[in-house]
């Protein structure tokens, strides 16, 4: 039976499994997939362990998704600009590919709500990790204009010559009223950091969320996270959690496992917020 994992921390909260026993269930596949819980010391052993012993393929959750782009020995185009990987690819005699479906997974599920192949003609990322890189270039692939803003400008600032035409917006600025750029135009705010993980709100001022046509945060929960608590509260017409996009970056990691399979992701979707409630 073909061997899966996830690896993170913190991971016991991770639903990847259930997502990829119900993707191989459409097809009779047998396999297992299983959460592996790692350190930054032991990140690297543990990955070489897996696929020593036989692994398929895994996935690579918070905080490890930039380890994992320094770590294998393949890089595709996406995940080489975005500097971040999330699925891991063995290749033999030793060798992995690492490749990004996070950002195509957040595009899938932006185009599902809106109901539009272009969610939004701009876009403000808030976060500067793999996470919030690995968006930028499928996000402006749709046709959006994104900004992104960090704490630290200077960890985004090279982003700049990566990704053309990326606009970055001082932090602080998140704690003004949106200026009139993004008054006089659609937009949606997508939250690309880890505050939710840690029931944490973010400096942001309520009218970047009166003012935006949706507020996504890239974390899911049972209930709603604390950021889109604070997006609720700041007058957000409409909020999403992150789950479709996990259920859509995880159907395009399982076509990279097995051969282009493409499972249907709605029927999954469905079951797991049927089981979060």
């Amino acid at each position: 039976m073909t061997q899966f994992t996830v690896f993170g921390n913190p991971i016991a909260h991770s639903v990847s499994p259930k997502i990829h026993q119900l993707f191989a269930e459409q097809f009779g596949l047998a396999l297992t997939y299983s959460r592996s819980l790692s350190s930054s010391a032991t990140f690297a052993a543990a990955v070489a362990k897996f696929f020593r012993h036989g692994g398929a393929g895994a996935n690579v959750t918070v905080p490890f998704k930039e380890s994992a782009a320094a770590l294998v020995t393949h890089l595709t185009p996406r995940a080489e600009r975005a500097a971040s990987v999330n699925t891991l690819i063995p290749l033999g005699l030793g060798q992995l590919a690492g490749d990004t479906t996070d950002g195509l997974g957040l595009c899938r599920d932006l185009q599902r709500l809106t109901q539009q192949k272009t969610p939004a003609p701009r876009v403000l990322v808030i976060g500067g990790g793999g996470a919030a890189r690995s968006v930028i270039e499928p996000l402006q692939e749709l046709g959006c204009e994104v900004v992104i803003s960090n704490r630290s400008r200077d960890r985004v600032q090279p982003l700049t010559t990566v990704f053309e035409g990326l606009e970055i917006l001082d932090f602080a600025e998140l704690e003004r009223p949106p200026t009139d750029v993004f008054k006089d135009s659609q937009w949606l705010v997508i939250n690309a950091t880890s505050a939710s993980l840690k029931g944490a709100e973010l400096p942001i001022h309520p009218h970047w969320f009166a003012n935006a046509n949706l507020v996504y945060d890239m974390m899911y929960a049972a209930q709603t996270t604390p950021f889109l608590q604070q997006a609720r509260k700041g007058g957000a017409v409409q909020v999403a959690d992150g789950l479709g996009m996990l259920v859509e970056q995880a159907a395009l990691s399982f076509a990279l496992w097995h051969d282009g399979l493409q499972p249907s992701t709605e029927p999954v979707l469905d079951a797991l917020r049927k089981g979060l409630r």
